[in-house]
């Protein structure tokens, strides 16, 4: 009897096991055809010929969540001694045509979301969202007529009271700086009544006119120059390339630089089409004809000759990876390394304004040293423009960008946007200069060196000693140029050989010191040469002109 009802027991165990099993087993046919018909469904929803339809459909919901406020018009405008703001682009033709995947969100203001794309080992498409806040953040339907409003707008009433104004605006290649400071283009026709040189201009004119203002017998002039590979032209004469001096003041002077009178917003429009027209641009990765000169358009204000404000407007060259020069030539490389370098240190320059530090690192290029006297002063403000290019295949650009931005003045994403302590030690006074030296140094302070890492102080001491070197043989060679004191020489050596009875010992010694120095010139020129055919090899420039983030 026992044994019978435990037989019966397992056979009934057996039977509810195989029920359970065919459950689950039908469990798992269903989940499969719901999820067969979710793929079906989203497949239709989205076009199949986009590879990244899948990422696309994931931003898609995830904005769904969100209930949006972007910036508007009519929101007041806040005023900050440094302004970090972030632009988007619309997508552009070709994104379009490629079939584009947007990866920016603008919930707000001031945040902004990066969608970035991930997969893990078993193939698996995800999201990583990244949040980053700034002073204002402007989405894709931003016209420029509103950016101008929030950045440097407020700025102008500055150089009114005697103060010095600068704006940036900085991204990669492509992502609208040009368009945003210098107006519409449709080809190589230039709009420049749409751009923030001339909102600015047109609101200096305004408060010039104004009753307070009219009494005061101000002047307006104008510069446009471009620095390009470590070097100034002056846009506004012909391209002339400019020295930059330092004085026994320590004012940096930028010798030979034309001002402009004007007396109307249309004589500077004429200014800026005159001097876009003449641009350093070039071929990159991201754009056939980019520019690749840092161009500083200068509203200056004068009181019976003597300078009473400035306003800087900077359109910075777009930075770019090491990667994406790798197959150029040397000159891109060049200039890829020359712009990384600048970016990083104009970085530091702002980071030491907005922490009223007492070292500003100005002389670690050409742009912070042209511009130094906006990065001292208690009356000094300053606004940064970060462009950034919305598609998915800019994503890492775009990211570069943004923390770039985001380290010139940290903002958490999490809170109302009180600015973070930063954990750079203050750096030490800077190094007095002999009021003897006239032309700039190139020094770093011992805390920077010890912040820096060894890769980063070697890149710009290579590219600060190629500069030097550079320098100095076109220097060189203007002093070889001056034969007049050669032939001067020679001339009289060989007249006295003429005379019967000439000195063959003074003739002799004469002759030997002449050739001695003439060598000692002319292999000086010689080594110089040498050093900048080897360097900077390829190796070198692939190395070192990397994303600036790395630096950061």
């Amino acid at each position: 009897s026992k044994d019978f009802m435990f037989s019966f027991y397992l056979v009934r165990r057996r039977s509810n096991i195989v029920k359970e099993m065919e459950k689950m087993k039908n469990k798992r046919e269903e989940k499969r055809a719901q999820i067969s018909e979710i793929r079906t469904k989203r497949a239709q929803e989205f076009d199949s010929s986009c590879p990244n339809s899948e990422f696309g459909r994931m931003i898609k919901e995830f904005r769904a969540t969100l209930d949006c406020q972007p910036l508007s018009i009519t929101d007041p405008i806040e005023e900050h001694r440094i302004c970090v703001c972030v632009r988007k682009r619309p997508l552009n033709k070709q994104e379009v045509l490629k079939k584009e995947v947007d990866v920016i969100t603008i919930p707000s203001k001031c945040v902004l979301l990066v969608h970035e794309p991930k997969q893990k080992v078993d193939l698996t498409k995800y999201l990583e969202t990244q949040a980053f806040r700034f002073d204002f953040s402007f989405d894709e339907m931003a016209s420029n007529e509103m950016v101008y409003r929030f950045t440097a707008r407020p700025l102008v009433q500055t150089i009114f009271e005697g103060g010095k104004a600068t704006c940036f605006a900085y991204g990669q290649t492509g992502s609208g700086k040009t368009h945003t400071m210098g107006g519409d283009f449709l080809g190589r026709a230039q709009n420049a009544s749409k751009g923030i040189y001339a909102f600015a201009s047109q609101d200096v004119f305004l408060l010039l006119n104004q009753p307070r203002y009219r009494s005061q017998d101000l002047e307006v002039y104008v510069t446009f120059f471009e620095i390009y590979n470590g070097k100034v032209f002056d846009l506004l004469n012909k391209k002339a390339k400019l020295r930059v001096l330092e004085d026994g003041k320590q004012q940096v002077q930028v010798v030979g630089l034309q001002e402009r009178q004007v007396s109307c917003a249309e004589d500077v429009i004429r200014m800026i089409e005159m001097g876009s027209a003449c641009r350093t641009s070039g071929q990159t990765f991201a754009n056939a004809s980019s520019s690749r000169s840092h161009a500083c358009f200068q509203i200056i204000l004068r009181r019976r000759g003597k300078m009473l404000g400035k306003f800087s407007l900077v359109d910075l060259a777009g930075n770019e990876r090491g990667a994406d020069t790798s197959s150029a030539d040397r000159q891109t490389r060049m200039e890829g390394a020359e712009i990384n370098k600048s970016l990083l240190a104009l970085k530091e320059c702002i980071r030491a304004l907005g922490q009223n530090k007492s070292h500003t690192p100005f002389r670690e290029s050409k742009l912070t040293q042209v511009l130094r006297d906006s990065f001292i002063g208690t009356n000094s403000r300053t606004c940064m423009i970060a462009m950034i290019s919305p598609g998915m295949s800019s994503c890492e650009y775009t990211l570069n960008t943004l923390r770039y931005a985001d380290r010139v003045k940290e903002l958490s994403p999490h809170n109302g946007g009180g600015e973070t302590q930063n954990h750079m030690e203050i750096e030490n006074e800077e190094t007095e200069i002999s009021g003897e030296s006239s032309t700039l140094q190139h020094n770093l302070s011992k805390d920077e060196e010890e912040d820096m890492s060894p890769h980063m102080f070697n890149f710009r001491e290579a590219v600060t000693q190629i500069g030097e070197r550079e320098e100095k043989v076109v220097e060189q060679l203007r002093e070889l140029r001056q034969v007049g004191r050669m032939t001067t020489e020679l001339d009289y050596l060989l007249g006295i050989t003429e005379q019967p009875d000439y000195d063959l010992e003074t003739f002799v010694s004469r002759a030997k010191y002449f050739v001695e120095e003439s060598s000692r010139n002319f292999l000086s020129v010689r080594g110089m040469l040498m050093f900048l055919e080897i360097v900077p090899t390829q190796e070198f420039l692939n190395s070192t002109v990397t994303n600036l983030f790395l630096f950061s």
